[in-house]
């Protein structure tokens, strides 16, 4: 793995056995009109077990009682939330779910017996009566690997064979259906051969230490008298290798053999498979090499620019940055002008990092097509953006191009993606923007950086979950050239994995990297809003809605009511919502569409003392983030979206506190509000505690704004300077250039429609004419090189700030 293996070794850790019984209810809830409930309760502790367990069901009882016993292993540094659901059964319809309660289990310690009373209705005197048990396990400790927040399970290779891989003698049916709840391959099926050719066996990788069973649905010539053909028989994996006759029915066995063996590399010093994620925060050695390298063209720059006296150290340079909005063609076009300025002004050279989102995607990629396009007059390569910008876009809705299209998708699928109208939008996005296919992939553009010639470009994406609005669950996705992955989780993939298929950190599947057009049409997804991300756009509200339609979760009382650790959550009460209210709901999260990628984070299990982790805490900001069990699910893909279905910014990135980002030049690429992005920004990371200046601004400048803020906290040397370009048209309607005024001929040219219904700049628009190209395009140029001024003092403030901190540090 080399630079992209976990920086934590693997470790032994211990298993625990826990022992829940199910003792009774009192007073329980009625769910029917005229009869008490018919009362069960399940359970689930997914990081134990994929199977659900149930207690017998106890008819028309208001005090149910039961004492079923259940046993599980547990790992100890995982975090075990147990899920207790109480059921109504139901004859002729579904049963109703009356409630569930969530347990952290790590409130039981080893060795001791609890018996608890969960309150469920302190009025009505409801109460669950469940004993706790924790044992230590005679197995040996689990070899896990964990950065804190994500657990790495131990892995291993189950091979199962039947009937030597050889079909009966007078048999037709060989066909026999093979699955274990939890593994990576899901189900397969096994085909038996002939006795000169037989059948391999199959593989299925799970995790080592879970309650895992071996489902076989069984051919006809096996099934039992009821002639069922999909009868299935399962055989626990708690004690391998198995090597025995099955017994189905009188007189039909079969032959089944199992064993499992530790997952191990290397041919002759064999040992533990190696993690292909990422587990760590710091950044990876391919993007310190790169800041090493950048420095020395920043320092130089500086010197240059800043007319300093002296060879700035490698210590001594501050790490700038330029973040962009999005906006479709309007965004791409700006980003290109706001580029050129910094040219001009030599201070492109300056800039250690460029992050984008949405359209302003669009730009970078084409720039990282040339491994040195910062080095180069940007006037030759605005020409092709032009001729691009104003070309028609019919061609890329012809027939002819909606077959080539589809002929595509075909081959993306076959290749092993999961295709949507997403991937078709990114197909539409390179027809409109090139001249052909363009076979640009993101790890291609480590050409553009591996001598640090240019910024590390940084994308930006949300991840999010069907019918849950982006309110309660999103998370952040940052792309280079070097990785993709989850600041929040510490975890990341190489730029060329992404998209492949993995199972508790381990490459499983390798999947050819998908082109650039494919990442730009998940960037800028404009179709993946459902009916509350648009509503909360309107309003800025879906209190409404989420009175109507949300779930209840309360904390609710346990007796006795045992003492807490900081790191353990508390006993809480899921209360479903009615029927309609969930159907309601199911319509207003609809997504339309999403871009979906195999998820890398498919196994992970979150570490018990994960909400301790100042990193973790940083990023986590939804509901689902006290949630465990459902923030870290067994999804197949990530969902991912535009930012702007959060709000428009390509900020976070730079914030990562491994980056040390000490300027950043923020440019508003918005047709809306110039000011609302940079408030939702600095409002959000307040509210996490992470470091950004405040950035509020009176009605009356709002009105009138200017072509550049500067946004610092001179108190805290920790907070980025932001240099904040909005999108406005001030003195250029009278200056051609700075200093340069007008003339009455060119005063046209200074008249820019921005944001207007009939502005030719709208976001729905994908054409431009040359004309208003260029307007648009001298404008970002100019409102650029006229605060020129102001980009120099906040440079040469930033380099002063950065001596006095190593002044202080000595």
């Amino acid at each position: 793995m080399g630079i992209f293996s976990s920086k934590d070794l693997t470790e032994p850790s211990p298993c625990s056995l826990l022992t829940v019984k199910i003792i009774k209810i009192k007073n329980l809830r009625k769910a029917d009109i005229l009869t008490q409930s018919d009362c069960y309760v399940t359970l689930w502790l997914p990081t134990a077990s994929m199977k659900k367990e149930k207690t017998h069901t106890v008819k028309d009882n208001k005090d149910p009682m039961w004492n079923e016993s259940f046993h599980y292993r547990i790992q100890n540094q995982v975090k075990n939330i147990l899920e207790l659901q109480v059921y109504d059964e139901d004859r002729h319809t579904e049963d109703d779910h009356l409630i569930t309660i969530f347990f952290d289990v790590s409130k039981i310690h080893l060795g001791e017996t609890v018996c608890l009373t969960f309150q469920l209705n302190p009025k009505g005197k409801e109460e669950l009566e469940v004993e706790f048990t924790l044992e230590s396990s005679p197995d040996v400790p689990e070899k896990i690997v964990t950065n804190g927040v994500l657990v790495s399970r131990e892995v291993a290779c189950l091979e199962v064979q039947v009937e030597k891989g050889k079909m009966k003698k007078g048999s037709t049916q060989r066909r026999f259906n093979l699955s274990v709840g939890g593994s990576h391959e899901g189900p397969q099926e096994l085909t038996l051969c002939n006795w000169l050719c037989p059948a391999s066996p199959v593989k299925f990788h799970y995790v080592k230490y879970f309650q895992s069973d071996l489902d076989i649905e069984l051919p006809r010539w096996l099934c039992s008298a009821s002639g069922d053909p999909n009868e299935i028989t399962s055989v626990p994996l708690n004690s391998l290798p198995i090597l025995e006759n099955v017994t189905v029915a009188p007189n039909k066995t079969f032959e089944l053999d199992v064993k499992s063996k530790e997952w191990t590399q290397g041919w002759l010093c064999k040992r533990p498979k190696q993690l292909d994620v990422r587990l760590d925060y710091d950044l990876c050695s391919n993007e310190k090499s790169f800041l090493k390298k950048r420095k020395k063209v920043v320092a130089a720059a500086l010197k240059g620019g800043l007319q300093l006296e002296h060879e700035l150290q490698e210590n001594e340079v501050p790490v700038i940055a330029m973040t962009t909005t999005g906006g479709g063609m309007r965004a791409l076009t700006a980003m290109y002008g706001s580029l050129w300025g910094l040219q001009r002004l030599k201070l492109l050279d300056c800039i250690s990092y460029i992050t984008s989102s949405s359209g302003a995607t669009w730009t970078m990629t084409k720039l990282y097509e040339d491994a040195d396009w910062s080095n180069k007059d940007l006037g030759e390569i605005i020409k092709f953006a032009r001729k691009q910008a104003a070309k028609s876009k019919m061609s890329a809705f012809s027939l002819e191009s909606l077959k080539s299209y589809n002929k595509e998708l075909c081959q993306r699928r076959a290749a092993g993606y999961k295709t949507s109208f997403i991937d078709l939008w990114g197909l539409m996005i390179e027809a409109m923007l090139n001249d052909g296919n363009n076979n640009h992939r993101l790890s291609d553009q480590q050409k553009a950086v591996n001598r640090g010639q240019n910024p590390l470009p940084i994308y930006l994406a949300l991840n999010v979950k069907d019918k849950v609005t982006t309110r309660d669950f999103r998370e952040w996705v940052e792309f280079t050239p070097y990785e993709v992955g989850f600041p929040k989780y510490g975890a990341f993939v190489r730029a060329e994995d992404f998209g492949s298929e993995f199972y508790m950190g381990h490459l499983m599947k390798k999947l050819p990297e998908s082109r650039i057009c494919f990442m730009q049409g998940m960037w800028s997804s404009i179709f993946s809003k459902n009916l509350l991300d648009a509503w909360h756009a309107a309003d800025n509200s879906e209190d409404f809605w989420n009175r109507w339609t949300q779930d209840t979760i309360t904390e609710i009382e346990e007796v006795p009511d045992l003492p807490e650790r900081p790191h353990e959550m508390p006993t809480s009460m899921f209360t479903p919502a009615g029927g309609l209210s969930r159907a309601l709901r199911d319509i207003l999260t609809d997504r339309p569409a999403v871009s979906k990628y195999d998820n890398f984070l498919k196994g992970f299990q979150m570490h018990n003392e994960h909400s301790q982790h100042p990193q973790y805490c940083k990023w986590k900001d939804t509901v689902l983030d006290s949630a465990p069990n459902q923030l870290r699910d067994p999804e197949e893909h990530l969902e991912l979206v535009d930012t702007a279905f959060f709000f428009d910014t390509s900020c976070p990135p730079l914030l990562r506190p491994e980056r040390k980002v000490d300027v950043i030049l923020h440019f508003n690429y918005t047709g809306g509000s110039q000011t609302k992005p940079l408030e939702q920004a600095s409002v959000y990371f307040s509210e996490q505690g992470i470091p950004f200046p405040k950035t509020l601004l009176n009605d009356e400048e709002k009105k009138n704004l200017k072509e550049c803020y500067v946004f610092e906290d001179a108190d805290n040397p920790d907070v980025p300077i932001v240099i904040y370009f909005p999108l406005v048209n001030d003195t250029f309607q009278r200056y051609v250039a700075p200093g340069m005024e007008r003339s009455a001929a060119e005063m046209s040219l200074g008249n820019i429609d921005i944001s207007s219904a009939f502005s030719p700049y709208s976001t729905r628009q994908f054409s431009l004419r040359e004309e208003d190209f260029n307007k648009l395009l001298n404008l970002t140029n100019y409102n650029v090189q006229n605060n020129a001024n102001t980009i120099f003092n906040v440079f040469k403030k930033a380099v002063q700030r950065k001596n006095q901190s190593q002044s202080s540090q000595t």
